[in-house]
């Protein structure tokens, strides 16, 4: 989900394993030449869906490589299938009210530009959870911690350890 804190602990991650990290949502932005609040708003949410799974397929055939994907990327179920079987998927679970707080003051967010962004998350969450614990091989709680402390968390897990052993 949004404002789960993908972005950060990716990058950190992948640093501390020697994996590239790519946030999908910034690839597509620099591939497409403009905001993914310009491409929604241009050429609506269903183009945008369609230009991340392009992304997705691609990205996920390379190997030694963190991907922080947007948050709707799971409403695709070729997505979520391409993402269960090409690596190894960790989903990243805040609450609604850590949520909003950490995108309170994003305004590039075209789901959230509504009057009432907790009303707006607490809907996106209902959708989207069941469908990122059907997509998660692993689940950890990012409520308000150190993200240094979330990776080394991460790195602890046997799932996780193997992987990056085996690169």
């Amino acid at each position: 989900m949004m404002g789960a804190g993908k972005s950060t602990v990716g990058r950190m991650l992948a640093a501390r394993c020697g994996f590239e990290f790519i946030d999908c949502d910034r690839e597509l932005e620099q591939r497409a030449g403009a905001s993914i609040s310009t491409i929604f708003e241009l050429e609506g949410e269903d183009a945008f869906r369609r230009r991340e799974a392009l992304l997705l397929d691609e990205l996920t055939a390379r190997s030694r490589v963190v991907l922080a994907t947007g948050g709707g990327v799971v409403l695709s179920e070729d997505n979520r299938q391409r993402l269960r079987s090409r690596g190894l998927v960790i989903y990243l679970q805040a609450p609604a009210d850590e949520i909003v707080r950490r995108t309170r003051d994003d305004a590039a967010r075209p789901l959230l530009q509504v009057g009432d962004k907790k009303a707006r998350i607490d809907e996106l969450l209902r959708e989207r959870g069941p469908l990122y614990r059907q997509t998660a091989h692993l689940v950890f709680r990012s409520a308000a911690a150190n993200p240094r402390r979330m990776v080394a968390r991460l790195l602890a897990n046997p799932q996780v350890a193997e992987l990056v052993a085996a690169a």
